[in-house]
């Protein structure tokens, strides 16, 4: 089976590899670009990145902020012009609570952009769960509860919610297509005794995969360890069960709870991958990655009075402002793919031959 996880997507598109460094090829479009719509969203997760107080992601996030109707069409139009190769919508909020995304997704459909969403499932329905179904690469839904009692007590949501999100994913995997539905569990120590259950109820479902997760507590990835210890093992312990009984390829189990970093110091000066993936805020400015959004430390420019196009070409110098071993001493969902592209280009070129 071909995997859909890997760190080495990059090195398929030769052309914006030659584009990185600061002495290489001209500046190309980003080939993968995440956009956060608006920052509304009807759940309340504990945990939620942009709002537990003991994370700093989106320390500047204002809930009200959304792109405007008429700028995210600009937006999608020059995407499509300078030859970027994928979207994926995020929070942020929950992209389905944008009301021009069915329209924005019609868009995406008829031309050459493949698309994707996070979501928590609530709003998976009618016409925009046909048009993900049909034209959409992936979809990938957060879950926590495992029954309407606890899915209530998570995310402040009323009673049935859950029973709901259950029906929105069959009927989604009932309307065909070839978008691939994904679920996000994310494990806590209220959840911890009930992973094995929750990923057998998804795989009767139809899911085509579940991405077991540890939740993130804190910045501090000793704490969050000290928080998953008394449950690890029982996580893993059910983990190791569900393996051993996958016998097809009807559903993908990526075990990724584990132990997380305690040390996020970093080696290299710059990032690579922000040149690869960025992140176009409900608040129109650009970010580096998911992990900087709406921080200061992240912000590498806005598109209130220009387009993206403008500014992405407009001087290269920018990428570069960032040095990691001063700015990113925090988690970053790209290290292992930025320490393989610096080894990359750090290669010397008189002795590329002796391979």
């Amino acid at each position: 089976m071909k995997t859909l996880y890997t760190p080495y997507k990059i090195f398929h598109f030769p052309e914006k590899l030659k584009s990185l460094p600061r002495e290489g090829a001209a500046t190309t479009a980003p080939l993968h670009i995440r956009i956060k719509p608006t920052n509304l969203c009807g759940h309340h997760c504990w945990y939620c990145a942009y709002k537990a107080k003991d994370l700093e992601l989106g320390s500047d996030m204002v809930e009200r902020d959304q792109i405007p109707p008429e700028k995210m069409r600009e937006i999608v139009s020059d995407l499509e012009t300078i030859g970027v190769r994928a979207v994926t919508f995020s929070g942020g909020g929950d992209p389905f609570y944008y009301k021009p995304l069915l329209e924005t997704v019609k868009r995406f459909a008829d031309g050459p952009i493949r698309f994707a969403s996070l979501t928590n499932g609530a709003r998976l329905s009618g016409e925009l769960a046909e048009v993900f179904a049909h034209h959409g690469t992936w979809l990938r839904v957060s879950l926590d509860g495992w029954d309407d009692a606890s899915y209530s007590q998570y995310r402040g949501v009323r009673l049935g919610e859950y029973t709901k999100l259950m029906e929105n994913l069959g009927a989604f995997k009932r309307l065909g297509g070839n978008c691939h539905l994904g679920i996000s569990l994310i494990v806590d120590r209220d959840n911890a005794g009930h992973v094995e259950e929750s990923v057998k109820r998804l795989q009767d479902i139809g899911v085509n995969s579940v991405k077991v997760s540890p939740c993130i507590t804190s910045n501090d990835g000793k704490v969050s360890n000290q928080y998953h210890k008394p449950i690890f093992s029982a996580v893993r312990t059910q983990l190791e069960r569900l393996q051993a009984g996958l016998t097809d390829d009807s559903v993908e189990l990526f075990d990724s709870y584990h132990e997380l970093d305690e040390k996020f110091d970093k080696s290299y000066d710059w990032c690579p991958y922000l040149q690869v993936l960025c992140v176009i805020g409900a608040d129109l400015k650009v970010y580096s990655c998911q992990d900087k959004a709406y921080t200061p430390e992240g912000l590498l420019g806005s598109l209130e009075n220009q387009s993206f196009s403008e500014f992405w070409f407009k001087d290269k110098k920018k990428f570069f402002r960032i040095d990691p071993r001063r700015d990113c001493r925090h988690h970053c969902v790209a290290n292992k793919k930025n320490h393989m592209l610096v080894d990359y280009f750090s290669a010397n070129l008189d002795h590329l031959f002796f391979v």
